[in-house]
C-alpha cells in the first residue's frame, strides 16, 4: 500500500499578513487528526516528530506538522530565545491551525488531537481549553507546568510521557499531573533522556501516543 501523500499547506493568521507553513497528511480513512506543537528551537522538519507522525499515519490518523513561528520569527528567536517561551502566542497559533482544519473538506469532520513537545506541550494544553474539538493531548518531554493556572480547565484526556533520566522534567510533569482535572496519565520511559534518543525510546513514545489517540479520538 502506498503511504499517504504529504501536502504542503499554509495557515493564514487573522489580521496579519503572514502564514504558517505546514505539512498535512490525510490517510484515506482517518479516525482523527493530530496537530504537532513543536518545542523550543524545533519545527516541522524535526526527525523525531516526523517519525512519530509517520507511525500515527500508519495507525490511521491524519497529521499536521507545522511551524509555530514564521521563518523571520525563527531567525529572531535564535538570537533572543523569547518567542519559544511565549506560550500564549504559540497557543494562538494552534488555535489558528485548529480553526483552519475545521474549514478543510478532508478534516472538517475529524476530532483533533495535539502532540506537544517541550514548550509546545503547554501551548497545546492552553489551546485545548478553548476548543471542544480537541479530544486528546499527548506530551513528549513537555513542560505542561508552563500552562500554569489554566491546567485545571483542560478537559481533553492528557498523557504525559517523560524520560526516566529526565529528572527535573519528571518533577515538573508530576506537579502538572496533580493539577490537571481531566482523565490523565504520566508514563515514564525507563532509561530515556529528554530527547528520547536512546535505542527503542522513541518507539515506545510512538506506541504510547497511538494507543492514547486510539482510545480518545
Amino acid at each position: 500500500m502506498m503511504p499517504p501523500r504529504s501536502e504542503p499547506i499554509q495557515i493564514p493568521l487573522d489580521h496579519q499578513a503572514i502564514a504558517l507553513d505546514g505539512d498535512l497528511v490525510v490517510p484515506t480513512t482517518s479516525r482523527g487528526v493530530v496537530v504537532f506543537a513543536h518545542g523550543s528551537g524545533s519545527g516541522r522538519h524535526s526527525p523525531r516528530n516526523r517519525a512519530v507522525a509517520a507511525s500515527l499515519q500508519q495507525a490511521g490518523f491524519a497529521t499536521l506538522l507545522m511551524d509555530l513561528l514564521t521563518a523571520a520569527e525563527e531567525a529572531t528567536d535564535r538570537h533572543t530565545a523569547h518567542l519559544r517561551f511565549d506560550i500564549e502566542l504559540l497557543a494562538r497559533r494552534l488555535d489558528a491551525a485548529t480553526a483552519w482544519l475545521a474549514l478543510q473538506p478532508e478534516t472538517s469532520s475529524l476530532s483533533v488531537g495535539y502532540f506537544g513537545a517541550s514548550t509546545g506541550a503547554a501551548a497545546a494544553l492552553i489551546a485545548a481549553t478553548r476548543n471542544d474539538r480537541v479530544r486528546a493531548i499527548v506530551s513528549r518531554g513537555g513542560r505542561p507546568d508552563l500552562a500554569g493556572s489554566l491546567l485545571p480547565a483542560v478537559k481533553a484526556p492528557t498523557l504525559l510521557i517523560v524520560g526516566g533520566e529526565d529528572g527535573q522534567v519528571i518533577a515538573l510533569n508530576q506537579r502538572a499531573l496533580n493539577t490537571l482535572r481531566c482523565p490523565k496519565q504520566l508514563t515514564i520511559v525507563p532509561g530515556a533522556t529528554h530527547l528520547f534518543e536512546e535505542p527503542g525510546a522513541l518507539e515506545q513514545v510512538m506506541t504510547l501516543a497511538a494507543q492514547w489517540f486510539e482510545r480518545y479520538l
